[in-house]
C-alpha cells in the first residue's frame, strides 16, 4: 500500500487574484533637505541681499542625483522668488527640486506614479492592495489614489494579504 498524498495546491495562486504591492513603486532616489530658516536673519526674516549671497556660496553639488526638498521650518513668510532662486541653483545638480517635507514628497510622488499606471491588466480582475510593507511607510494617499483609479476597471478591490483581506469594492453583477 503506497502512501501517496495529493499534490499541494497553492489556492492563493490559483484564485486569480492580482496582488499590488505599493512598496514596489517606492522612489529609488536619495532625498536631501534644505531648510530655508538657516538662511534667514534670526530664522524669521529674509534679507534679499544676504539670502542671494548665501545661495551663491552654497555647495549645490552635494545634491547631485538627489531629490532636494526645500522648506522652512519656522513661521517666516518666504517670498515665492526665494524658492525660485533655490530651484535655479539646485536644478543643474539635483535630480529634482521639490517644495515640502518628505511626507509631502511621497504623497505627491505616489499620486503622480499611480495616476500614470496602465490599468489595462486590471480590467475585470480581483485586485488586492497589499497592506503590509517592508518597512516603508506608504502614505494613505497612495491607497486612496489607487482605489479611485481601479474602481472603474476592477471586478473587486480588497486590502490586506491574500489569506486575510478586507473587501473595499465589488462591482455588482448585471442581472
Amino acid at each position: 500500500m503506497s502512501n501517496s498524498n495529493p499534490p499541494l495546491v497553492n489556492k492563493v495562486a490559483a484564485s486569480g487574484l492580482i496582488t499590488l504591492k505599493l512598496e514596489e513603486f517606492w522612489p529609488n532616489v536619495e532625498l536631501a533637505e534644505l531648510d530655508i530658516k538657516d538662511y534667514l536673519f534670526k530664522e524669521l526674516l529674509l534679507k534679499e541681499k544676504d539670502f542671494r549671497e548665501a545661495m551663491n556660496h552654497h555647495d549645490w553639488t552635494q545634491y547631485e542625483g538627489k531629490v532636494l526638498l526645500v522648506y522652512c521650518s519656522t513661521d517666516a513668510i518666504i517670498p515665492m522668488w526665494a524658492y525660485m532662486l533655490i530651484a535655479s541653483h539646485a536644478a543643474p545638480h539635483a535630480q529634482d527640486v521639490f517644495q515640502g517635507r518628505p511626507e509631502d514628497y511621497y504623497r505627491t510622488f505616489f499620486t503622480q506614479k499611480l495616476h500614470a499606471l496602465d490599468l489595462e491588466k486590471y480590467q475585470d480582475q480581483r485586485v488586492i492592495l497589499k497592506g503590509c510593507t517592508d518597512g516603508k511607510a506608504i502614505p494613505p494617499q497612495a491607497y486612496l489614489e489607487l482605489t479611485k483609479r481601479l474602481r472603474p476597471v476592477a471586478k473587486s478591490i480588497m486590502f490586506g494579504e491574500p489569506c486575510s483581506t478586507v473587501p473595499i469594492f465589488k462591482r455588482p453583477r448585471n442581472k
